[in-house]
Formats: structure tokens, C-alpha cells, sequence
């Protein structure tokens, strides 16, 4: 049976709609603890939040962050509190309640009734302060696994299509197609942009040798390697404040870390040479033994 939430998504129920886009949907609360509490849901009903891919996770919590930035341009407070319960409705819910004080916060103050009229008011408003999605910004990235009662499955793949290159894994993985959508217009900044270009190769025979890694690379067997960790690689990226200047970019770098870190096994940052143009391939071992990640360039003077 559907949740309440799917009915609402479905537009089986009205609600007050503050913001949507084609994976998400936010609406205030019709028993809310403040003017303006609003729900934030993903639409395809998943009970568990914690049960969502990352990608989807972190897709649902940008688009939570603009409706938070809508929330509080409209709605007199100090802050926007967060808050995810998860037993009230089986459908995925981040709650956004408008907040003077710690207080404010307490599911378990008596809920106020707002009236219809002021509720078409709030949410007007809220949906007017919204802020558009930043241009690249994905909604939600296609993500092969589909969670139902704690359990996730993968869809079957189509059989794999012949490549020209005999070193690259087919086109059609879904890892990799998950990886294209993730770094859709994302740029390393170095001292020169460069962008992130997923790849993925059928595991070298001999293991990750130095040879093998650079021959993955495209380049001579003596080329020197040198490995680097993950988090430390895109750490001007993933921060808020950091090169990229912009908080939802460094957002999708989180996500993007997080997917590589979790669904990957053994991610790890290879650098070729020594500059002043550095090939860099990040991999990781997906299902079945492949190796997927994205190659960029480094420039160093």
C-alpha cells in the first residue's frame, strides 16, 4: 500500500507544495510545531533513510539545503533545525522547522493548527525563496540498486556490448554510467581546470603493479606512481570554503567522495610523473572485480 507521502507524490492527496523537482518534493506539515515546518521527501518511497544509495542520500539532502535557504527567507528565525525521525511515516522524511531556540525543536510540544489561508501564504513564500539548482547540479544520479525492506538489488545488466578498446570495461556498467552522471561537468582546479573523466578496466592479471597502473594510464611501464588517499586528494573541493567558491559544487565533491569510498572497494589516488602535467587516476575495485573511478590532469609548476 502506498505511504501517504506516495498519495501526496501521486497528487491522490493535495498539499501545501513548496518546492519540486523530478526526483524530490517539499511541502509544509498540516501538523507543524512552527509556522513554515516543512517535510522534504524523496518521491520514489523508500521507508529507512539510511536504506537510500549515497548518491540518492545526498541528492535528497542538496535539494533539502535550497529549500532550507527558501525556509529561512521567508520564515522570521534563527536557523533552520534539521531533524529525521523516520517512525511517524514509512516514506523518507527530513523535517525543517524554522527555530528561535533549542526548544522549537521538541517533537514533543503541541503542535499548532495554521489555517488553510496562511498556509498557501507560507508556502508561496517559502517556494518564491527557493533558489534555482545550480547549472550541472544533478537531482538525484541514476543509481542501479533499488531499496526495498532493507535490502538492496541490482538490476540485471544488458549484456555488454563489444568495445573497440579491449582494456575498457563495457559501456553499459552501471557503476560507471552511476559515475558519469556523478561528475557531469565537475572540473579538478589545480593550477589549470581539468575535468573528471570516468573510467573503468577489467582488473590487470598481475595485479596493481606500477607497470600495470601506468599502462592503464596510457603510459610507459616506468613511469613513476605515487599514491595518494581519497579524502586528502579532493580536499580543496569537498570544503565549503574552499577552491571552487561555492557550497552545493563542494556538495556533489562530497558525494561523489562518499559513492567512491563506499561502493568501491580499496579507492585509492594514483599520480603519474612529475609534472608539470600530472595524469591522476582514481580506482577503486567495483562488483566483480573490475576497476572503476575517473582519470583527470594536475598541473604543477
Amino acid at each position: 500500500m502506498p505511504s501517504i507521502f506516495s498519495r501526496i507524490v501521486s497528487g491522490e492527496l493535495p498539499a501545501f507544495k513548496v518546492a519540486e523537482d523530478e526526483h524530490h518534493l517539499a511541502f509544509l506539515d498540516i501538523t507543524p510545531l512552527v509556522e513554515g515546518h516543512t517535510l522534504v521527501i524523496p518521491k520514489r518511497e523508500v521507508d529507512y533513510i539510511f536504506d537510500l544509495p549515497p548518491a540518492e542520500l545526498a541528492a535528497l539532502h542538496l535539494f533539502a539545503q535550497r529549500v532550507a535557504k527558501g525556509v529561512k527567507a521567508a520564515v522570521p528565525c534563527k536557523r533552520v533545525g534539521v531533524a529525521v525521525i523516520g517512525l511517524e511515516v514509512p516514506h523518507t522524511h527530513i523535517h525543517l522547522i524554522p527555530m528561535n531556540n533549542v526548544a522549537d525543536m521538541n517533537f514533543a510540544n503541541p503542535k499548532i493548527k495554521v489555517p488553510e489561508q496562511r498556509q498557501n501564504q507560507l508556502a508561496a513564500a517559502i517556494g518564491a525563496q527557493v533558489p534555482a539548482q545550480v547549472a550541472g547540479t544533478p537531482a538525484a544520479p541514476a543509481d542501479p540498486r533499488d531499496t526495498k525492506g532493507g535490502r538492496e538489488t541490482i538490476a540485471e545488466s544488458e549484456p555488454q556490448a563489444k568495445h573497440s578498446k579491449p582494456a575498457a570495461a563495457a559501456s553499459d556498467d552501471p557503476t560507471l554510467a552511476q559515475l558519469r552522471e556523478m561528475t557531469k561537468g565537475l572540473v579538478y582546479m589545480s593550477e589549470g581546470d581539468a575535468p573528471l573523466e570516468p573510467v573503468s578496466f577489467p582488473a590487470p592479471g598481475g595485479g596493481l603493479t606500477d607497470a600495470a597502473l601506468a599502462q592503464l594510464a596510457g603510459l610507459p611501464a616506468d613511469t613513476k606512481v605515487e599514491k595518494q588517499e581519497l579524502t586528502y586528494f579532493l580536499r580543496n573541493h569537498t570544503a565549503d570554503n574552499g577552491v571552487l567558491g561555492n557550497p552545493e559544487l563542494a556538495n556533489r565533491f562530497k558525494s561523489l567522495q562518499m559513492y567512491l569510498k563506499q561502493e568501491l572497494s580499496g579507492t585509492q589516488v594514483y599520480r603519474f610523473g612529475t609534472g608539470p602535467q600530472v595524469p591522476v587516476l582514481v580506482l577503486g575495485e567495483a562488483e566483480g572485480g573490475k576497476l572503476v573511478g575517473f582519470k583527470t590532469v594536475l598541473t604543477e609548476t
